[in-house]
């Protein structure tokens, strides 16, 4: 293991593909190599479905011939010259961009956090067969559960190496453990599916294979001999994981590419109230053990933690070098990038919770909707028009009663911000973290 944790090689070699794009007659240029080990087994119905393993190096050059700029990438290092001359090559034929090119060298990062990214312990087959098997068979084991739809247990060992040509060289790995399994409860055309999951960067943080499984059947039980309901007006709650979608939808209006494309519905609201007085959403690349972490960009910055809504009103875009230069702003250090080229991103976003509980949020509401699940991908990133299908649970006197399926939750996500109410029950599970939240007055299409 300690040769596959050893990344001086890859950092040898990302080297002599910038030493080579200089020779090959480029003006600037940056390597990245990218580490990848996974181990995966999947089984069902307490069988070994499949079990794989993958591992490999992949690199990729990114050189300047003045405002001109190509990428090439490559899984096998072997003639770093013949690598240069053809990107060197495709560059020259290439449109000038006047926004593209290196970090400012001024912002470059001179010393890394340690984030705690690399769990040393690494699970064999075996122990990820016992971690799926364990999950399954505690959702086989709910009452009213009648199949499995799987369950699987993974680890893997990612890593970036980022050398260029103006001086930085750094390089990280991170470990991630993963287990999930799904339930189906019912018969024929009652039946009903749901699943949980566990994704963290120490094995020894995962869920439990058991409390995993037993969510699972529990979650797919719940959802059986659901109802549809009329078309109204009403609110509706989304429980945490349906609540990290809209958050997405944020990141998405926000990042600096969609600015500079003027294709975000947010893309003249920097500055104003877009969420109610005392929401925050912060997006932070230094959290230990965060599935989103990192030490650096994928340009070699130190993005330092950001609030992108502030007391509601929206602070900053998502923002890597180039986009930073078309919208005449400064990088924020959140370039993603695997062997191509960088592109804005996030990291380990929050929204932070708010103040009510949700069993208060829930007892407030006469009638309304508790969404568990989301449908299709129907939102329009110009106008923040929001159109998607749920399933749930009604809420009726501010209880949870009967299942729901089948309804279309419809608004508009400037209107819909403006009124979320975030509860208290935050959990950090994902790359993107919210606790329930509450919108009121939402469309529901039904029958």
């Amino acid at each position: 293991m300690s040769d596959v944790l050893d990344q001086s090689a890859l950092e040898a070699n990302a080297q002599r593909l910038v030493e080579a794009a200089k020779r090959a007659g480029a003006d600037a240029a940056d390597a990245v190599a990218v580490r990848g080990i996974a181990l995966s087994v999947t089984v069902r119905l307490g069988k070994v479905e499949e079990s794989e393993r993958s591992e490999g190096d992949d690199f990729g050059l990114r050189v300047f011939v003045g405002r001109r700029h190509a990428t090439v990438s490559a899984n096998a290092f072997s003639d770093p010259d013949a690598l240069a001359q053809r990107a060197v090559a495709m560059a020259r034929v290439s449109p000038e961009d006047r926004y593209a090119g290196l970090a400012d060298e001024r912002l470059l990062a001179t010393a890394f956090p340690d984030l705690d990214l690399l769990d040393p312990s690494t699970p064999d087959a075996a122990t990820l067969t016992a971690r799926a098997l364990a999950a399954e068979d505690a959702a086989r084991a709910v009452p009213g559960v009648t199949n499995s739809g799987g369950a699987s247990a993974s680890w893997s060992l990612g890593g970036l190496v980022l050398v260029t040509s103006h001086g930085f060289r750094g390089a990280y790995l991170g470990s991630r453990h993963s287990l999930s399994t799904t339930a189906v409860a019912g018969e024929g055309t009652g039946m009903q599916r749901d699943w949980e999951a566990s994704s963290k960067i120490y094995g020894a943080d995962l869920l439990d294979p058991e409390t995993i499984g037993r969510n699972a059947g529990h979650r797919a039980v719940a959802r059986l001999a659901p109802r549809q309901m009329p078309t109204t007006t009403v609110p509706v709650v989304w429980e945490p994981r349906a609540a990290t979608s809209l958050v997405g939808h944020l990141l998405s209006a926000v990042n600096g590419s969609s600015i500079a494309r003027k294709t975000s519905f947010l893309r003249h609201d920097l500055g104003k109230p877009v969420f109610a007085p005392g929401v925050s959403i912060v997006d932070d690349p230094f959290r230990p053990r965060g599935l989103g972490s990192r030490p650096f960009d994928g340009e070699g910055i130190v993005g330092d933690p950001i609030e992108l809504v502030s007391d509601g009103v929206l602070t900053s875009w998502l923002l890597d070098s180039a986009t930073a230069r078309e919208l005449d702003l400064t990088t924020n250090g959140r370039a993603s990038r695997g062997t191509g080229s960088p592109h804005p991103g996030s990291t380990n976003v929050t929204l932070r919770a708010g103040r009510v509980s949700r069993d208060d949020m829930i007892r407030s509401i006469r009638s309304g909707l508790y969404v568990t699940d989301m449908i299709g991908s129907g939102v329009n990133g110009v106008t923040g028009d929001y159109s998607r299908g749920a399933s749930g649970f009604w809420i009726e006197n501010g209880e949870l009663t009967h299942a729901v399926s089948e309804i279309t939750v419809a608004g508009n996500l400037k209107d819909m911000y403006r009124r979320l109410v975030p509860a208290d029950d935050l959990e950090y599970r994902f790359g993107i973290n919210a606790p329930t939240v509450m919108i009121e007055g939402m469309t529901l299409a039904g029958r």
